[in-house]
């Protein structure tokens, strides 16, 4: 079975009481275009200085709170 990464932006705002997609963009200084393509699943490079800033930003330590490895159907790979 195919593996996808995903970053849990939408479980990070409602976990951290961020408010919104574009806070976060302003808190963690990452342009809210780049996090809505993280978020939507269409930014298939992750920048790993954006994941190092919202852990940074949200003071989180471990980074399976922000991206997660799932399996997704092959002809879907």
């Amino acid at each position: 079975m195919a593996k996808r990464v995903v970053v849990k932006i939408d479980y990070l705002i409602k976990e951290y009481k961020v408010g919104s997609l574009r806070k976060l963009a302003e808190k963690c200084d990452i342009r809210h275009a780049a996090l809505s393509e993280l978020s939507n699943g269409k930014r298939r490079n992750i920048n790993f200085g954006h994941i190092e800033r919202i852990a940074e930003t949200l003071g989180i330590d471990d980074i399976t709170e922000i991206i997660e490895l799932v399996d997704i159907d092959d002809d879907k790979a």
